[in-house]
């Protein structure tokens, strides 16, 4: 595994264990910082896929697995969505139940199928200048103000093309 696809990895376990402290304490809405941390890196590491890895995957013939992904990154920003409203409503013990019942799986799901199929071709379709760009962004980059992941808003049924 490159260095790459074990930082990539990691944000994945990282987003996991701030999700899992915040639903292991539903009765007490679980501790919002790791919620807030979690649902922020989430949203930061949809952001440097969507932008810095699948574009060169889908260049490389990758195309149904990154399709498959950005479906999936819809349905987590969406649901980060709901959570975010339940919050706003002080509806806590709502909000960990939807991350518990329904953004955590999808999360289960989702990252094996990355880290066995996608992060293993970074080497091959990441040029030197892409790779030290996504570094970068990985060491301290942010989500630009109001950007939202392809699919986000899609995930109810809709089949709506690609752009």
């Amino acid at each position: 595994m490159t260095n790459l696809a074990a930082d990539l990895e990691k944000d994945h376990h990282d987003i996991d264990r701030d999700l899992e402290a915040f639903i292991d304490r539903p009765e007490e809405g679980g501790p919002l910082t790791s919620l807030r941390k979690a649902m922020d890196d989430l949203r930061r590491h949809i952001y440097l896929e969507e932008v810095f890895l699948f574009p060169p995957l889908r260049s490389a013939g990758f195309i149904g697995p990154v399709l498959v992904m950005l479906k999936e990154h819809g349905q987590m920003w969406d649901v980060l969505a709901r959570v975010e409203g339940l919050l706003g409503d002080g509806r806590y013990p709502d909000a960990a139940e939807t991350v518990k019942t329904e953004l955590f799986p999808l999360l289960q799901a989702h990252n094996p199928k990355e880290e066995q199929i996608l992060y293993p071709q970074l080497d091959g379709v990441l040029g030197a200048a892409a790779a030290a760009e996504l570094r970068e962004f990985l060491a301290q980059g942010v989500v630009p103000d109001g950007w939202t992941c392809e699919r986000a808003g899609r995930s109810q049924g809709s089949t709506g093309g690609m752009s």
